[in-house]
């Protein structure tokens, strides 16, 4: 047995054997009540698969302030003994499959990440037989289900908050507008879902294709059918990074006002903070993690290793919050599935959050609006399952 993350990284001649013999597949969905046997009187050994050695630029920070972030959790689990073995996965689906056997055989009980859906799906695949749970870092939900949950946001989740927001606010008719690609469509299912399940009428899916001429292209098509459907709102998959600036500027140039058309984002307005700029996000609504939860963590974290955290390290603290919380209760069953399913969900970073029996998750997402050039909270964050939110 051993504490510290370096030997583990050691990767051996059967461990690359078994990296170049992966075979990727899907994990099978479904419930799982499954997991190891523990005991919790002595140091509970987690694996944590982060994407060191991938070549891409920013992958080895990321892997650092993964492991800052769990290591940073461990400090606030004062009757918990994690013992914490990092291994790296290059973000390779074949690397992640062998380390996360390599893991189980030094006596990993549960295994923390990886990032990528690929290298997420195939450490599942490899430990499934024995009975090992993952708790990915990834937000695709194609790859939960069986033994692999996924930790990151997830549009569903998204898309339910928003939803269920807006038809508390008397809106009656919505239309989607999503990018052809495949992430679009993901969010086009998550809201259309939402919807499904809503007192907001579904008036219509519009998809453009990614380019400046794809936004153009699609805008008279959103127009005739908000006017042709009398819908009062536009739910749109793009992103800051991507067609939300141009879609900002040319739908309300074609008469669709903020004023009298709520705008709605499937993902963060505020991130650049050079968004919030744009005259055309004024009003919109978009969902977040509890601001004030989230802010604390990063100043945490700031001054534990004087620098910033990554956006997603905050998932590695989750990770390890949940499981300190199920192994403190004592029980040798701590880390199987329907442990890790409990309705009462944990506290994370930003704020609660539960998995759920099919590898998902849902968390406590705050709805906050830009006004003026800044986001202001307009619906808190649930602080229960069992509140408003939910």
């Amino acid at each position: 047995m051993f504490t510290v993350c370096k030997p583990a990284r050691k990767l051996t001649k059967s461990v690359l054997a078994l990296a170049a013999a992966v075979f990727l597949a899907a994990c099978e969905p479904g419930v799982n009540t499954g997991g190891p046997s523990i005991d919790t009187s002595e140091p509970v050994p987690v694996a944590l698969l982060v994407p060191l050695g991938s070549g891409q630029s920013g992958d080895a920070a990321l892997a650092q302030s993964l492991e800052n972030a769990a290591r940073l959790a461990m400090t606030d689990l004062p009757n918990v003994n994690i013992d914490l073995r990092v291994y790296d996965t290059a973000g390779s689906a074949a690397t992640a499959s062998a380390v996360a056997q390599q893991a189980v055989a030094d006596g990993a009980k549960i295994i923390l990440g990886p990032v990528y859906a690929q290298a997420a799906n195939a450490a599942g695949l490899a430990v499934l037989n024995n009975g090992v749970n993952v708790l990915s870092f990834s937000n695709n939900t194609t790859i939960a289900g069986g033994n692999v949950f996924v930790l990151g946001p997830t549009f569903e989740n998204t898309a339910n908050r928003l939803v269920s927001f807006a038809g508390q606010q008397g809106k009656s008719g919505m239309v989607i507008v999503h990018s052809n690609d495949a992430s679009g469509q993901l969010g086009q299912a998550a809201i259309a879902g939402a919807l499904s399940n809503s007192r907001v009428n579904n008036a219509g899916s519009i998809g453009f294709d990614r380019s400046q001429q794809g936004v153009i292209n699609a805008v008279p098509s959103i127009k005739s059918t908000m006017d042709s459907s009398g819908a009062d709102s536009i739910f749109l998959t793009a992103t800051t990074a991507g067609a939300l600036p141009l879609f900002s500027q040319l739908l309300p140039e074609s008469g669709l006002s903020p004023a009298t058309t709520q705008y709605i984002g499937l993902t963060r307005w505020d991130i650049p903070s050079q968004t919030l700029e744009l005259p055309g996000v004024q009003g919109g609504w978009f969902a977040l993690p509890d601001p004030a939860k989230a802010q604390a963590y990063r100043q945490r974290y700031n001054a534990t290793y004087g620098e910033a955290p990554h956006p997603i390290s905050g998932l590695a603290y989750d990770g390890i919050a949940a499981i300190g919380a199920l192994v403190s209760q004592g029980k040798s069953n701590a880390l199987t599935g329907a442990a890790l399913t409990q309705n009462a969900g944990f506290q994370g970073v930003g704020g609660i959050f539960r998995l759920r029996p099919n590898g998902t998750n849902e968390r406590g997402l705050a709805v906050a609006t830009i006004q003026n050039k800044q986001v202001v909270v307009i619906d808190s964050a649930p602080q229960s399952f069992s509140g408003a939110g939910f």
